[in-house]
């Protein structure tokens, strides 16, 4: 008689875990909620900014409601590299990566990770599929152009895809500060040596 109780209370228990829930919870394709994740995510964007503990909470709801919404992954990362949380980022930025593999903003979020970690060769690798993916994106090329020039100077001032890159960030640049960055770096580099 105890043995058959045991093993009720067992078999209650391991219903009990079957039934969790959470961010990181596999989900059957029935269980996922894609249109709760993106409306949870837009409304997390909304106050992305101006109150990040709720944002957080918002995003995994919505991670929760789908956990491979991928926009949700990649706001939830920058939100933890914003914080230094440089390992949380990064866990996010590979869901990001993995789910949306067609979009750069993930492997550039994961380069910047990297970079603030000091994995500069793993970084400047990972702006590079980033540029793979969407070439030319102009974001990702300022970064690894700054990257490699603050980390590799030598490496970099041999490279004429550096130049290139400085010519287009001069004419392309996103601000006038990267514009201006670019005019100046570009002059160092190619005025002749003494």
């Amino acid at each position: 008689m105890k043995c058959w109780a045991l093993i009720a209370v067992v078999m209650a228990l391991a219903g009990c875990a079957t039934t969790r829930t959470g961010p990181y919870t596999p989900q059957s394709e029935a269980a996922r909620n894609p249109l709760e994740a993106q409306r949870l995510t837009q409304e997390a964007v909304a106050v992305f900014d101006t109150d990040p503990e709720k944002a957080e909470l918002l995003l995994r709801d919505a991670l929760t409601a789908d956990l491979f919404h991928g926009p949700a992954h990649n706001n939830l990362g920058v939100l933890y590299l914003r914080r230094g949380d440089l390992y949380g980022a990064a866990s996010e930025f590979e869901w990001a990566r993995k789910t949306l593999p067609g979009l750069p903003d993930p492997r550039l979020n994961l380069a910047l990770t990297l970079e603030r970690a000091g994995r500069i060769d793993d970084a400047i690798e990972e702006y590079r599929s980033a540029l793979e993916v969407y070439p030319g994106h102009l974001q990702t090329l300022q970064a690894m152009t700054r990257c490699r020039l603050r980390y590799r100077p030598e490496e970099a001032r041999d490279d004429p895809t550096v130049t290139s890159d400085l010519r287009e960030i001069s004419l392309r640049g996103e601000s006038a500060e990267w514009r201006t960055w670019a005019q100046q770096r570009l002059l160092s580099l190619t005025a002749p040596t003494r």
